[in-house]
């Protein structure tokens, strides 16, 4: 599929992001146990996002000097917009993490190792998901006004469950792991696994960490097959859709703890979320009728998320 990419873009996009990567986890204490104040949470959301920003700057100015300015401009564009699409449907994924740490009593010092591999494994993940995806969108166009659909249908199912609480009680993937694997009683630190001497033999064990970690990386996988055909409703560029969605991805984990004190004030969001995923689903069905500017997108989307949290904290009682 055609894409703007060229192996220096490659070159550059996969160096910032290792780059960025080994500065988080070695270099400010990302592998040592301890809870991510505010502070950091804030710190890094705003160094993610400075950096993505940054990025989009430097794409525009390559494709200026080596294509068109016109060109630049669209690409730019379509990197922003699907920057922030991800953004804001990984909001969801964010509030589903925050329950499955509450149900389990994950104390706040060890979340931040589960998402550095629930983070780690979503990059590998998704670009596996976007690759395949280009290729079947390549080879069957008409795959297009199947995502649209799936996404419209979505969309319409986030709107009206917006209220519902989840239980992890009967989970099927949580009682498939009770059932198939040793499970200990208590969480052992930061442990995914431990041996145990069972009546003279050493047996491993799985910790109830282990099971939080499976479930993270699974709602990753679920929310990916939302977010992703909603970035091919604003490009199919290979380039443009990876580059967008891993951006979002590394600066998932701050915004976690950025949110994870507030996210009872967003009562509303999710309406703002399923609204993002209705116009995204209809402007796929849509595609060969009638066209929809990319700068129109990037304000309806920034629209009905901006939106759906003012009123959100309008709407805020008062605490007695």
């Amino acid at each position: 599929m055609e894409s703007v990419a060229t192996p220096m873009l490659w070159a550059i996009f996969s160096g910032v992001v290792l780059l960025m990567l080994a500065i988080d986890l070695f270099l400010v204490g990302g592998g040592k146990q301890h809870k991510v104040s505010f502070k950091e949470a804030a710190t890094w959301s705003v160094i993610w996002v400075t950096v993505s920003m940054l990025f989009a700057a430097g794409l525009w100015w390559y494709l200026k000097v080596n294509v068109n300015v016109d060109v630049a401009n669209s690409k730019t564009l379509e990197f922003i917009t699907g920057y922030l699409i991800e953004k804001s449907l990984a909001i969801d994924n964010v509030f589903v993490w925050l329950m499955i740490f509450s149900y389990f009593a994950i104390p706040a010092e060890l979340q931040k190792r589960v998402l550095i591999w629930g983070v780690l494994g979503a990059i590998v993940l998704r670009t596996l998901m976007i690759f395949g995806g280009v290729w079947l969108i390549e080879q069957f166009h008409w795959l297009l006004y199947l995502f649209g659909a799936f996404l419209l249908f979505t969309g319409i199912k986030m709107w009206f469950s917006a209220e519902q609480e989840t239980d992890l009680t009967n989970n099927f993937l949580v009682l498939w792991l009770k059932r198939n694997f040793n499970i200990t009683e208590k969480l052992e630190g930061e442990k995914f696994f431990v041996k145990r001497s069972i009546n003279g033999k050493i047996l491993r064990y799985a910790t109830p960490l282990f099971i939080v970690l499976v479930l993270v990386e699974c709602s990753d996988i679920i929310f990916a097959v939302d977010s992703i055909p909603a970035i091919f409703a604003i490009t199919t560029d290979p380039f443009i859709v990876l580059t967008s969605n891993i951006f979002a991805i590394l600066g998932l984990r701050a915004m976690y703890f950025l949110l994870a004190d507030m996210a009872d004030r967003f009562s509303l969001l999710k309406y703002g979320l399923a609204l993002v995923l209705i116009f995204i689903g209809t402007k796929m069905l849509l595609l060969d009728l009638l066209t929809i500017p990319v700068w129109l997108s990037l304000g309806l989307v920034a629209f009905f998320i901006g939106g759906s949290i003012i009123l959100s904290l309008r709407n805020k009682t008062p605490e007695k």
